[in-house]
């Protein structure tokens, strides 16, 4: 037998043993069979998808169970009518006393969390410490939600005796009220090989969705990148590096062109003067010279 067989055949006891019983405790936690059933079929298909995982599990039962209320006990539930947990039993189970019929209504009216504690501690036979565990809560958490639950179950439901008694006997008598509806639920769950081909399309079908995911995802990025404008503006040129430049006045400009203008009149008379005065001691040495020479 190869190892692929192995787990198949293990999966196939595990289910064997725990479907039917899972599936009464989530009729009691929806109220709905159609929901109990999708839900035990959702856990084990999860479970069949993480088999290595839940076969080294200390128990592997627990895992299943684990998943199967967190799927009946969602949230989004509520948003779709026909997924929302009904408020009484859809399909009432065949009373075994005058007040187990009430007792499914009476435990659909509490809060999920303590729907919860309460299927479990006292339906399932939990330990107070493995039911904290199971729900990921603290021990003292888990109490308070359990004795909120049967104060709840005492007060809807006082026929039930649960008044005036210590909590041990609370639980007990609601374990054997419990046990009433758990056994006249007639649900019936899917077979085992139905559930592992199931898990094997669903897995197909997630891995399919994706990558179709991812590829439309680039598509739309592609097209809104090839449509949108060009809004890019070339970055500011730079202005090359001049000489500082001064800032004259009009007033100044005109100061220092009549200085230059005089300074060169200046320089003319004066350079005039120099050759009247060159000449005029050219005469009077030529005058000097002249009776010499006659």
């Amino acid at each position: 037998m190869t190892q692929r067989e192995q787990a198949a055949t293990a999966f196939d006891d595990l289910h064997t043993r725990h479907a039917a019983a899972l599936m009464q405790q989530a009729y009691l936690l929806t109220g709905r069979p159609w929901l109990a059933r999708r839900a035990v079929e959702r856990g084990f298909r999860l479970a069949w998808q993480c088999w290595p995982e839940v076969a080294v599990d200390p128990d592997p039962a627990g895992w299943v169970r684990a998943a199967v209320y967190e799927y009946a006990l969602t949230p989004w539930h509520q948003l779709c009518p026909g997924l929302r947990t009904a408020r009484g039993p859809r399909k009432p189970p065949k009373a075994a006393g005058p007040s187990d019929g009430a007792l499914p209504a009476a435990l659909l009216s509490l809060p999920a969390p303590y729907r919860r504690v309460l299927l479990l501690h006292d339906g399932v036979g939990l330990g107070l410490g493995a039911t904290a565990a199971e729900i990921e809560a603290s021990t003292p958490a888990a109490a308070g939600r359990l004795a909120h639950a049967r104060e709840r179950i005492a007060a809807l439901l006082p026929e039930l005796g649960l008044d005036g008694h210590p909590p041990e006997r609370q639980g007990e008598i609601l374990r054997d009220r419990l046990s009433g509806p758990l056994s006249a639920v007639e649900v019936t769950p899917r077979a085992a090989a139905h559930v592992r081909s199931g898990s094997k399309r669903s897995a197909r079908r997630t891995t399919r969705a994706a990558f179709g995911g991812t590829g439309l995802f680039a598509l739309v990025t592609l097209v809104m990148m090839a449509l949108a404008p060009d809004h890019s503006t070339p970055p500011p040129k730079r202005p090359l590096a001049t000489a500082p430049h001064t800032r004259v006045s009009p007033a100044r400009t005109h100061g220092a062109a009549t200085r230059e203008q005089r300074d060169a009149a200046r320089e003319r008379r004066n350079a005039a003067r120099e050759q009247g005065n060159a000449a005029v001691r050219k005469r009077l040495r030529e005058a000097r010279l002249a009776p010499d020479l006659r």
